[in-house]
């Protein structure tokens, strides 16, 4: 103890929260010693070395088996900006199935449009119902949160009302959860293991937009035909081994939630196989980079947790030099929180710029994660001794002079010219330990790598501002700054706003009732019971849908006898 005697009080501080950290973090999933009292980080926080700092910003922020569950080589890999791209990519590549497609959601809606600009598209239902009646082979399996519909305004008179899902080889489940208030987050679509899709975008009403996010657009409306706020997004689209690895954890949530194992697609023999075309309009950021794939399980019982995503985010934030990009729906994650301050009050830190939603939904929500993120902020300009933040929300002008707020429903983390992430992980903390996520993640390994990473980033902070990608580049390069690139060009109608009227001299505690409604890990009070009503939750909801099934079934028989798809579509 005496290296600690003679250590000053704020670097002794440094190195007990540093450490605090790193057990808060891995307690649930790794042994402390693996990152415990003897790593170069504590040594290096008690010695305050600016060197083993700098040695870790050039440190490898991705490691398997520690901070992602897996990394495999992607042939192309880009990034889909809003909903429309997404989803006009996927209506092309839905064609091009064969074996499995995999559909994995916190929500699904069979009406929408994946083209709702065209006057004759059909609705994704008819879509995966002529899929399934054109070709014999194709399994097509749905798995679905089961509270999902509730949540978000639908009830499961949907589902019975359509007759897509009675198609023998269509399977619609849904999924209960193993803790209590838990969802099932994940956003995930996987076709042959050859190409899939991860991020933060569902198959559902209220998604669909475009960059422009135009404040009324006749296009935006619901199934029901009510128009809804812009919103902005983005999924990856991967395709070689990553896509394998995808289908791999669809599978696995398939046979943890119904018990039913499923074997992942034959190989085609090499000679004569088909070759799969890249996504017309859709132009690959990367070519045949590593991509890592991070998940977030709650424990149970003898299960372990899974807490990959936070750990990689926090590597990542770690490691930045320069600049933080991050959008995210919500900004009320302490450990997150802590980690920005920390970064904020370096003299030699990194920039910091959140992109972030403004107003929130529902009476509990504006309370509770509304007010964390306000109390956060507070916290973050109290710790910005040296002028490096920037958190704002974006807007567009509205036919009346007034501007509409455009909801930021992205999970990105982008660091320096050097790391990507994409996902559903939201930063509050249901999302870093109670809810099942998935995220995508890819590090530069040369220059061409950093020139992809740094043109995704800009466009996306271009889109904000309305204004060429090019064009915020050179600002960028004319300031070196993030924010002064952003404040040079941030003078149209269309831009980032300031969250005014935040008292810097306010609480930046918790708001009651934050673990009730954000908890920070599953609430256990009845346990067996819970236990027991998920079990019969989601024995009644498979019930269900196989009678739904069943009497679709019997009725199409009835009525179209020639039509015969072989195969039964479900793995007893």
């Amino acid at each position: 103890m005496a290296v600690l005697h003679r250590e000053s009080p704020g670097k002794l501080y440094s190195a007990a929260m540093l450490l605090l950290e790193q057990i808060t973090v891995e307690r649930d999933s790794f042994p402390i010693g693996m990152h415990g009292i003897g790593s170069l980080d504590w040594k290096n926080a008690l010695t305050g070395n600016t060197a083993g700092r700098l040695r870790r910003a050039s440190r490898p922020i991705i490691k398997e088996a520690e901070n992602v569950w897996r990394s495999a080589p992607a042939r192309h890999l880009s990034f889909l900006v809003d909903a429309a791209a997404y989803y006009a990519c996927l209506d092309t590549m839905f064609e091009e199935a064969e074996e499995q497609l995999w559909i994995t959601g916190w929500d699904f809606d069979p009406r929408i449009k994946l083209r709702p600009e065209d006057p004759h598209a059909e609705s994704l239902g008819s879509t995966l119902e002529r899929l399934a009646a054109q070709k014999p082979d194709l399994k097509i399996r749905i798995l679905i949160w089961a509270m999902g519909p509730i949540y978000s305004g639908k009830s499961l008179r949907l589902f019975r009302k359509q007759q897509w899902a009675a198609h023998p080889q269509i399977e619609l489940r849904f999924a209960s959860h193993r803790a209590l208030r838990g969802s099932h987050h994940q956003k995930l679509v996987c076709i042959d293991d050859r190409i899939a899709f991860a991020g933060g975008i569902d198959l559902t009403a209220r998604r669909w937009d475009t960059p422009e996010h135009a404040a009324e657009n006749e296009l935006r409306r619901d199934p029901d035909g009510k128009p809804y706020d812009p919103v902005h997004d983005i999924q990856a689209i991967v395709e070689g081994e990553a896509s394998r690895a995808i289908g791999d954890l669809c599978r696995a949530r398939w046979t943890a939630s119904t018990g039913e194992e499923v074997e992942a697609p034959r190989a085609k023999a090499s000679k004569g196989a088909r070759t799969w075309p890249w996504p017309n309009g859709t132009v690959p950021i990367l070519e045949n980079c590593p991509v890592a794939i991070a998940r977030t399980e709650p424990g149970s019982g003898k299960k372990r947790a899974r807490r990959e995503a936070l750990r990689l985010t926090l590597d990542a934030l770690r490691s930045a030099r320069r600049h933080i990009y991050i959008e995210n729906q919500y900004f009320a994650s302490g450990r997150i929180g802590q980690l920005l301050c920390d970064r904020l009050q370096e003299p030699d830190g990194p920039e910091v710029v959140i992109i972030t939603t403004r107003s929130s939904h529902g009476l509990l929500e504006r309370i509770v994660m509304g007010g964390n993120r306000d109390r956060l902020i507070r916290r973050l300009t109290q710790a910005d001794r040296y002028g490096r933040l920037r958190v704002a929300y974006p807007a567009v002008p509205a036919p009346d002079g007034s501007e509409q707020e455009v909801m930021i429903h992205s999970k990105v983390v982008a660091i320096d010219d050097r790391f990507f992430r994409v996902g559903s992980s939201n930063f509050n903390n249901r999302s870093e330990s109670l809810d099942t996520e998935c995220d995508v993640a890819v590090e530069a390994a040369n220059e061409g790598h950093r020139a992809a990473i740094a043109k995704i980033r800009n466009g996306l902070i271009a889109e904000h501002l309305d204004v060429h990608a090019d064009a915020f580049a050179e600002a960028l390069r004319e300031t070196s700054s993030l924010i002064a690139a952003i404040d040079r060009l941030n003078t149209r109608p269309r831009g980032i706003r300031s969250f005014d009227g935040i008292d810097n001299g306010g609480a930046t505690d918790l708001v009651w009732g934050t673990e009730i409604i954000d908890p920070q890990r599953p609430i256990r009070p009845f346990y067996r019971t819970h236990k027991l009503l998920r079990r019969w939750v989601g024995q009644l909801f498979a019930l269900l849908a196989r009678l739904l099934s069943s009497s679709r079934r019997a009725a199409s028989s009835a009525t179209d006898s020639d039509i015969k798809p072989s195969g039964s579509g479900r793995k007893k």
